[in-house]
């Protein structure tokens, strides 16, 4: 453990960091498993909500630093290819 002060602050804002980090991945994936689901379904209007949200959640990650933009723009097309119809791999 530190014994500076303020690198003890910047212990604790890292780990809160790091967790909104993790919140946005993991809400990603969530929301990407869904789109699979409902295109798997062949539910139209769900698996448009579904793209919506996800590409909106990509936005902000990449917006706020807890996704690179390249990261960003790749789960995008996936995504995009997966609404249409199309095997993501």
């Amino acid at each position: 453990m530190a014994n500076i002060h303020s690198q003890k602050k910047r212990i604790l804002r890292s780990e809160r960091e790091r967790l909104e980090n993790r919140r946005y991945t993991s809400t990603i994936k969530t929301y990407f498993r869904r789109l699979e689901g409902a295109v798997a379904e062949g539910d139209d209007a769900k698996a448009d909500a579904e793209h919506r949200s996800l590409v909106q959640t990509i936005d902000k990650a990449v917006k706020r630093g807890a996704l690179h933009r390249n990261t960003g723009a790749r789960k995008k097309s996936r995504a995009a290819r997966v609404r249409a119809g199309q095997s993501a791999s």
